[in-house]
Formats: structure tokens, C-alpha cells, sequence
């Protein structure tokens, strides 16, 4: 069962935790959870460039807290807060939130970038989309991940390779990903990327080591 499912929603309330915390009427339900794809949504497009590897949500009463984990805060924060101050005002305008107060936003370093499923995922989909030969794409980030102290990883990609006529699949990996053993801190994330040839499927897990359950 472990190698089919999410291995990040597989170890929820084990060893990750969920990415929205709030509870909601049924009437007010549908509202919030339209309005978390919103803001993730939009957040992604405009932090592109700032390496955000996910966004959390939290709810109490009328104050919407989001948590941003960044690769480079820099970018987000921008000079004196100036990045921050614009970036909450462009949120509370798309929310059509009034009171400033009920909007908190709060960036968070990460410290290992090339730990981070999502960030290593999205930078093997655009070097495939510039056209990079994928085999020395993949020993590349398989290196990187490993240098940066990971205990094991594997990159998969599903698509029209290289140009091919025939779509499939190539994998590498490096080092154990135990995905059956809980207590095993794994990232796992996908990411397409679009080549001339048609989209590219690249997903990627990361073994981090061992946490205490």
C-alpha cells in the first residue's frame, strides 16, 4: 500500500501535519476551501520567483493566518518589509478583506532547499522544458539531493522523453526510500513540465532520515 499512495498524506498526524487547520459549519465549508485554492493559487503565480515549496493555512474566528515556506525570503520580504507590505495588500484586495488585522502572513526560511520535494521537482521540469538532455538532468538533482544530506531519493519522469514518438518512463534513485516505514520522514511531490513535444510528468521523493513518532 505504501508504494501507491501519497506517502505525505500517508503519514498525516505521524510525522506531517495537514497544510489547512480550521474547522467550518457545512454551510461556511465549501466558502473556505474556495477560498484556500485561491489564495495558493495565487500566491504560487505571484512568488514564483522566491522558491515557495507550500503554503499553510490556518483559521480562527474572522483572521486568516497564511504561512509561507520560502527557499528565498529575500525576495518575498522584500527591503524593510516593503515585499511583505505589498504582498498583503494584494491579498486583502483579492479576498475582499476589509480589516487589515484579520489577515496575518508569515514568511518561513528553508534552510535546505535541495531537501525540498517540491522545489527539486520544479527545477527538473523547466531545465526538461529548455530542452536538457533528462538523464543528466535527473543525476544532477539525484547529486545535489544526496550532498544535501539526504539518506535517499528518487526522481521519476512519465511522458514523450526527449522527443520521443512513444511515451514512457524513466526512473533513477539513490540511497532507501522506505515508504512503508512511518516513521520515516519522506517528501514526496509532482510537477509537470511542458515540453515542445507534449507535457512531462516528473515526480519526486526524498528520504530526510528518521523522525521520533
Amino acid at each position: 500500500m505504501g508504494q501507491k499512495i501519497n506517502p505525505v498524506g500517508f503519514r498525516l498526524g505521524i510525522t506531517t501535519t495537514w497544510d489547512a487547520r480550521w474547522f467550518a459549519s457545512t454551510k461556511k465549508y465549501k466558502d473556505f476551501l474556495l477560498e484556500d485554492i485561491k489564495i495558493r493559487d495565487l500566491l504560487m503565480k505571484k512568488l514564483r520567483n522566491a522558491g515557495v515549496t507550500k503554503i499553510e493555512i490556518e483559521r480562527s474566528a474572522n483572521k486568516i493566518k497564511v504561512i509561507i515556506f520560502v527557499s528565498r525570503p529575500g525576495i518575498l520580504i522584500g527591503r524593510s518589509g516593503q515585499g511583505l507590505t505589498e504582498l498583503k495588500k494584494f491579498l486583502l484586495k483579492e479576498l475582499k478583506v476589509k480589516n487589515a488585522n484579520n489577515l496575518e502572513i508569515v514568511p518561513m526560511d528553508i534552510k535546505s532547499p535541495d531537501l525540498s520535494a517540491y522545489l527539486v521537482a520544479q527545477n527538473i521540469a523547466e531545465q526538461l522544458a529548455r530542452r536538457m538532455p533528462a538523464a543528466r538532468v535527473m543525476n544532477q538533482a539525484i547529486d545535489r539531493v544526496m550532498r544535501a544530506g539526504a539518506k535517499g531519493v528518487k526522481v521519476v519522469l512519465a511522458g514523450r522523453i526527449g522527443g520521443a514518438e512513444i511515451a514512457r518512463r524513466e526512473w533513477k534513485f539513490a540511497g532507501s526510500i522506505p515508504l512503508h516505514t512511518l516513521r520515516s520522514d519522506i517528501d514526496f511531490a509532482s510537477y509537470p513540465a511542458l515540453t515542445k513535444s507534449g507535457y512531462i510528468g516528473v515526480k519526486v521523493w526524498i528520504n530526510r532520515g528518521e523522525v521520533e513518532i
